[in-house]
């Protein structure tokens, strides 16, 4: 999904970006495809995941629970929270685009995966310039509890669901 919006968003390098929910699945990927194209990220997110999304790249991090405006103007916003979730601060980066500028949600569009956006990814991650995130695995039978964390709405990154290998399957 981070790979369709920020595509998207056609920045390139030297540009800014701002990633809202930046400690989030599609967040964290974002601010590290948006790094390998050379562009400048802000990262927003809340107080504890500020080193995070730090480690991941991102120039500046603002946190969301403490500052009402994103203090610049950026070639994309990308919203990667989504459009249930608002605030002072999320309005005012909507608000925050260079002339031309654009806005992108994960709630508006459908990302379409094509096998060239898969080889672009493969690329990244075996450069090292993607790593996932994930925040916790779970075993396929506690699926109900891995939704219930999920929906507290504060993962960081990926929650996994591992599914293990019956004795025989090859």
């Amino acid at each position: 999904m981070a790979l369709h919006f920020i595509r998207r968003g056609a920045v390139r390098s030297g540009q800014r970006v701002l990633i809202y929910g930046a400690s989030g699945a599609v967040g964290t990927a974002a601010v590290q495809l948006a790094k390998a194209l050379g562009t400048e990220v802000t990262g927003v997110c809340s107080t504890a995941n500020l080193e995070l999304v730090r480690s991941l790249g991102a120039e500046r991090v603002i946190d969301y629970t403490k500052e009402d405006s994103p203090g610049g103007r950026f070639n994309l916003v990308l919203d990667a929270v989504g459009l249930r979730k608002t605030s002072r601060l999320k309005e005012a980066c909507r608000d925050a685009l260079v002339p031309g500028g654009k806005y992108a949600s994960v709630d508006r569009g459908l990302p379409w995966m094509t096998a060239s956006r898969l080889l672009v990814l493969r690329e990244l991650v075996e450069a090292g310039k993607l790593k996932p995130v994930i925040d916790r695995r779970y075993p396929l039978e506690h699926v109900a509890e891995a939704h219930r964390y999920v929906e507290q709405g504060h993962k960081r990154g990926n929650v996994v669901i591992t599914v293990a290998r019956e004795a025989g399957d090859g």
